[in-house]
């Protein structure tokens, strides 16, 4: 359980992938937090009851319910990432300076290592127990 937000590590998730990564459909949402779709329906519930997510219908094809996040719970979230940023800044300001000098070697490594496209089976290898996306 996140203390400032009261949110449990399960909902954190689905609603960081709604703020971050957009609405969706419950479906999509189960398969990408690589959960069976009744979990996340529970998930999404509360989510919903303490409004922080709202399920709308599709406009083509009403059958289709996606999910986004409401107002408050892209707050919630950038609340909480502010507070992770502002951490991490106190604790790389306590390092010697070559350490920093170190990280920020390793930061440019891992920006141009990035910068380069990813395939899925370099992502998620065959054990893994479901991929997000297809080669």
């Amino acid at each position: 359980m996140d203390e400032a937000s009261e949110l449990t590590a399960a909902r954190l998730s689905a609603l960081s992938v709604l703020v971050f990564g957009g609405q969706t459909t419950l479906g999509e949402l189960a398969r990408m937090e690589q959960v069976t779709a009744p979990t996340m329906s529970r998930l999404v519930r509360g989510l919903e009851r303490d409004g922080l997510v709202v399920r709308e219908a599709h406009d083509a094809d009403r059958r289709v319910v996606r999910v986004r996040a409401t107002k408050e719970g892209t707050r919630i979230l950038e609340r909480g990432r502010e507070r992770r940023v502002l951490e991490l800044v106190t604790l790389l300001d306590g390092l010697p300076p070559d350490d920093r000098a170190i990280l920020a070697s390793a930061a440019e490594i891992l920006e141009r290592v990035l910068a380069r496209p990813l395939s899925a089976s370099h992502a998620y290898p065959e054990r893994t127990a479901e991929r997000r996306w297809s080669d």
